[in-house]
């Protein structure tokens, strides 16, 4: 599964994506944040406050129970707003 960051998420995780390889009980969006936050404290403070991020899977805008699977690309990006 590939992750991607973006704007102040890339820079507080300091990474612009990465590979891992979640465990099975890793269904969907929510579980993988969760899984994500136990990695270390770098990753628990910047997923602290889900209302200022978003996710995509597959380029496609989801919420936090769309499913997931090995292979997915998942997308962290803080709301986007015009103007």
């Amino acid at each position: 599964m590939k992750l991607l960051y973006f704007a102040w998420i890339r820079v507080k995780m300091g990474t612009s994506n990465e590979s891992v390889d979640p465990p099975s009980t890793v269904e969907n969006v929510q579980n993988l944040i969760d899984w994500i936050v136990r990695r270390n404290s770098v990753s628990s403070e910047t997923f602290s406050d889900l209302t200022t991020i978003r996710v995509a899977v597959n380029q496609e805008y989801v919420g936090l129970d769309h499913p997931i699977k090995p292979g997915d690309e998942v997308a962290f990006f803080p709301p986007v707003t015009g103007g």
